[in-house]
């Protein structure tokens, strides 16, 4: 069970790809984002009744329990099983909400406009996952060994990330006059091998060398 020092100690981390602070839950859907990222990244967790200045607002903790609960069991598909903890500083209370890792990713999460779709946790965000990222989870679950064909494609790949910082996956399919879809195939064959990586921006989605 943890303590005033250890939610101080939590707090002056900031925000980070484990740790998010909300002053308060305001829509359960929206919150259920944040929790689906951290579910198919590393797992974290939410410190309700902290503000982004790093002040503690003090909350109603039943309340924002509840709001919590609501996101991580429908608006989280499949649902996903927080773990609480309620920490008193003075007259106030704050709420840690422990998202895991889980083992059958990716969770996916209602958005605004209905349709379910998956997130990561990249630095302090929560960034909407690819299809490519969304593809090499699927074959992280399955725990397959890629078997790579070291073809022209492959080839040309690592020679331009040797003589190159990066490359999206446009450029790729430019630079070998391939499909979106074969490129894919291959990015995400090189990525669960160890080979390559790939970084999600909010901006843009790149790939480098490992």
């Amino acid at each position: 069970m943890s303590n005033a020092r250890q939610l101080y100690a939590w707090i002056e981390e900031g925000e980070h790809d484990r740790q998010d602070f909300k002053e308060t839950i305001s829509s359960s859907k929206k919150i259920a984002k944040t929790i689906g990222s951290f579910a198919n990244t590393r797992g974290g967790r939410i410190l309700v009744g902290v503000r982004d200045n790093k002040a503690i607002r003090g909350i109603k903790v039943d309340e924002e329990q509840h709001m919590l609960e609501a996101a991580a069991g429908f608006f989280c598909k499949p649902a996903v099983t927080l773990q609480y903890e309620r920490i008193e500083i003075g007259m106030k209370q704050v709420l840690v909400a422990h998202v895991p890792e889980v083992p059958q990713k990716p969770i996916y999460s209602l958005g605004d406009d209905e349709q379910w779709w998956a997130y990561i946790r990249v630095a302090d965000k929560s960034l909407l996952a690819s299809k490519t990222v969304l593809e090499v989870i699927r074959r992280e679950q399955k725990g397959s060994n890629s078997l790579i064909e070291m073809g022209s494609k492959e080839t040309g790949l690592l020679k331009y990330l040797g003589e190159n910082e990066r490359i999206t996956l446009k450029q790729f399919c430019k630079l070998m006059n391939i499909s979106p879809w074969r490129a894919r195939k291959i990015l995400v064959n090189l990525i669960t091998a160890g080979v390559i990586r790939v970084h999600t921006t909010e901006k843009a989605e790149f790939y480098t060398l490992s």
